[in-house]
């Protein structure tokens, strides 16, 4: 009965998009080259059933650890040409000794894929993806991902499990880290940039330079939606809300090119998603026609047994298999069963040829079998790995990744022109291990600058003088250190607390139920402002917090996040004006974790509140908080300050096929120069389901000098207007439609009017 409830659900679903038409062929060339396709069904050809198992088998070496380690070695499968891939191996002598040995020993001599987790950086660094999406610059985190493949490939990888485009709005989840936050919109832009990144560009040509690697986007589908913002949870949403906020960016990630899809750990409608046929045949392959190979996660088909759908490995197997999984992240699943599976009819050795087909094809796209050695160059290793222009740009981004959330009485910046005394108080002033965050591939933490390390060497040779004190820890409740805190606190002019969370506190596996900052972290805070003087904040954490206290309290908070090898020189960066912030939030961030999930394209209830009226009776809200954000999307302050005005549209209604134009004009209404993202928000009035109440449509960064003024432009056409409608059809209504031209989600200054006619 089992099986059949799985069936019905994927064929529902279907029905509901309204059918998706099987490809004539289960095989699909990524690359189009017929010479390509030609080589891969003559390896093919070669093959033993069991060979080809094998190369849909994946297996960790275990030099990392990224999950629950395996009883099964896999040397002997390696040796025998029973893997496909391996993944967490890692430089020149490293991979070239497993390469040897699957080259050696085996029958055919298959090359092995290598992959490994090269999330924000392979040894340089970088800000976390969350942080670095908070720079709302689409260039530069095209640029990161471009520099992680080179150092990555340097070193013998092939193939990263990145980017994650997972949507998030639950800041319980500790993966929030890893994404870009809580838009479709943006999302997809930024898997777009940071697909192009790994594998440097959208044509399969460019993946056969030897700087870049497979990309693979990950987790499809919805990992982002977990109930309660624990980790593999379930995901219980409707197929709208799947189809309208969740999927943009796996769809985005796909029209960019991206090689290859990561299986998630959820279920939704009660499939699990490694054994949704839905999901990996019916949409990915034949309603998108996503051509690459699609890998489980870690054990993601042993899981299936514990989620109830398999009453044993042998079964998960199978259903694995027939939805469209290619390959098997360390579970050993397919290796020990599908052979059997295969002979006892219950999966075809065609569904098992297509998916060797894709595998094999990547490594021919790669050069493997001319050479399977041609990534591996001790030299070019040595002059590859955190080259200085590396740096400068992780430094860079660094910067740009911090946003400013409040900034009473210009604490901040603290110029190099000033005299006078800060104390630096906190378990982040020195820290190392922590600027990284997770997901930190093979960095040396220790390599990593702390923001003592940049702020001594910034304002060496000036009047400003650094006192410290640590104060306390990250996440115990010792509060022996808070009298040489306070002492220091009152020796100084200001203070510059620095707190945030243990990089293992986000991450996967590190969900929180409490988000505020941990241990005696904010009581120590409270001591300090009982002193008197000027507070300031840098927070250093891999998700949004409740800052609630803080907020109310202290002078000024900064979010740095977790920043990477270069966090503390672009820190002191922003800290003493050598840059002015211009980062911008890409999660709300709640009151209180009794708001979560909370996101600012959420729908409009029967009842919705004022937003003059915060607690009116008989109004969806709360009694003992505002259902607005702390801080909302798109937020973020600068040492300077912008307005923006004068929007403007040249038509107020358009049709099928037509555009209308939006402008507005921007000012540097400050003192210094700086940067702001101004941004496009579109609300659909009336439509066949409910719309929310806005939706991010366009935005750029703009640098303005001090009272300069500078016109921006958006274009909206069908493509702004559009949806999955109540037959999950993608079509834009014709109707009325509010616009905004704003500094961030809450901004409602500036709006105007536009009637789309659909004729």
């Amino acid at each position: 009965m089992k099986k059949i409830v799985t069936v019905i659900t994927s064929l529902t679903l279907l029905a509901a998009l309204g059918g998706c038409k099987p490809s004539a062929s289960g095989w699909k060339s990524y690359s189009g080259d017929k010479t390509i396709e030609q080589r891969v069904d003559s390896v093919l050809k070669l093959m033993t059933l069991e060979e080809k198992i094998g190369q849909m088998a994946q297996f960790s070496c275990n030099w990392d650890v990224t999950g629950p380690i395996m009883a099964d070695d896999f040397e002997p499968y390696l040796r025998k040409g029973l893997v496909g891939s391996i993944f967490n191996a890692y430089t020149v002598d490293g991979v070239r000794k497993l390469q040897e040995m699957a080259l050696t020993e085996s029958r055919l001599k298959i090359p092995v894929l290598f992959g490994y987790d090269v999330i924000h950086g392979f040894r340089t660094i970088f800000p976390m993806p969350l942080a670095e999406a908070s720079s709302w610059d689409l260039e530069l985190m095209r640029k990161s991902a471009a520099i992680a493949a080179e150092e990555a490939s340097a070193e013998g990888i092939h193939w990263t499990f990145a980017p994650m485009v997972d949507i998030a709005r639950d800041a319980r989840w500790g993966r929030v880290m890893e994404g870009a936050g809580e838009d479709p919109y943006l999302g997809s832009l930024i898997a777009k940039a940071r697909v192009e990144g790994f594998q440097g560009g959208k044509d399969w040509q460019s993946l056969q330079d030897l700087h870049t690697v497979l990309a693979c986007c990950k987790h499809f589908a919805a990992y982002g939606a977990a109930e309660s913002g624990r980790d593999y949870n379930n995901a219980e949403l409707s197929l709208n809300t799947l189809m309208n906020y969740y999927m943009p960016p796996y769809k985005a990630a796909h029209e960019a090119g991206v090689a290859t899809y990561m299986a998630s750990f959820n279920e939704i409608g009660g499939v699990p998603s490694t054994a949704s046929k839905f999901l990996f045949t019916d949409l990915l392959r034949n309603d998108w026609g996503f051509k690459g190979f699609v890998v489980t996660d870690y054990t993601g088909i042993n899981e299936l047994v514990p989620h109830g759908v398999a009453a044993d490995e042998k079964e998960a197997g199978e259903l694995a298999a027939n939805a469209g999984i290619d390959m098997d992240m360390t579970g050993a699943v397919f290796s020990k069963y599908l052979k059997q599976s295969v002979e006892e009819g219950k999966v075809s050795e065609e569904t098992i040829n297509n998916a060797v087909r894709r595998i094999l094809e990547m490594k021919f796209i790669l050069g493997l079998f001319d050479d399977p050695y041609r990534y591996l160059d001790k030299e070019r290793e040595k002059n590859t790995i955190m080259k200085p222009e590396f740096l400068q740009a992780a430094r860079e981004t660094a910067a740009r990744s911090i946003v400013l959330l409040k900034n009473e009485k210009s604490f901040f910046p603290i110029t190099k022109d000033k005299s006078l005394t800060v104390a630096l108080i906190g378990p982040m002033v020195k820290d190392k291990v922590n600027q990284n965050g997770e997901w930190a591939g093979k960095g040396n933490r220790e390599q990593s600058v702390s923001l003592y390390e940049g702020l001594t060497e910034k304002y060496a040779g000036t009047n400003v003088k650094f006192v410290y004190a640590q104060g306390c820890d990250l996440t115990t409740d010792n509060r022996d250190g808070f009298a040489e805190a306070l002492a220091t606190a009152r020796r100084a002019d200001v203070v510059l607390a620095v707190m945030g969370e243990d990089f293992n506190w986000s991450g996967e596996a590190a969900s929180r139920s409490d988000i505020r900052l941990p241990g005696a972290q904010q009581e120590l805070l409270k001591e300090l402002k009982k002193t008197g003087k000027p507070v300031g904040v840098v927070l250093m954490n891999g998700r949004p917090l409740d800052l609630s206290w803080e907020d109310a309290n202290l002078d000024a908070i900064m979010e740095a996040w977790y920043l990477g090898t270069m966090s503390g020189h672009g820190l002191a960066d922003v800290i003493a004006g050598d840059y002015n912030p211009s980062g911008r939030l890409t999660m709300s961030f709640p009151r209180n974790v009794g708001q979560l999930p909370i996101y600012y394209n959420h729908k409009n209830t029967g009842r919705p509140l004022p937003a003059d009226n915060p607690k009116m009776d008989y109004k969806s809200s709360y009694l003992d908080v505002a259902n607005t954000p702390l801080y909302p999307f798109g937020y973020g302050l600068s040492y300077t300050t912008f307005q923006i005005s004068n929007m403007q549209m040249d038509k107020s209604s358009m049709g099928k096929g037509d555009k209308v134009t939006v402008t507005a004009e921007v000012k540097n209404t400050g003192t210094v120069d700086g940067e702001t993202v101004v941004q496009l928000y579109i609300r659909d009035l009336v439509a066949s389901v409910t719309r929310p109440v806005k939706e991010l449509k366009g935005f750029t960064k703009v640098a303005l000098k001090s009272g300069e003024s500078k016109k921006v432009s958006f274009t909206v056409t069908e493509a702004e207007l559009s949806f999955y409608d109540i037959d999950l059809k993608y079509t834009a209504e014709p109707g009325n439609f509010e616009l905004w031209v704003a500094a961030d989600a809450a901004d409602e200054t500036n709006q105007a009017s536009l009637v789309y006619t659909a004729k």
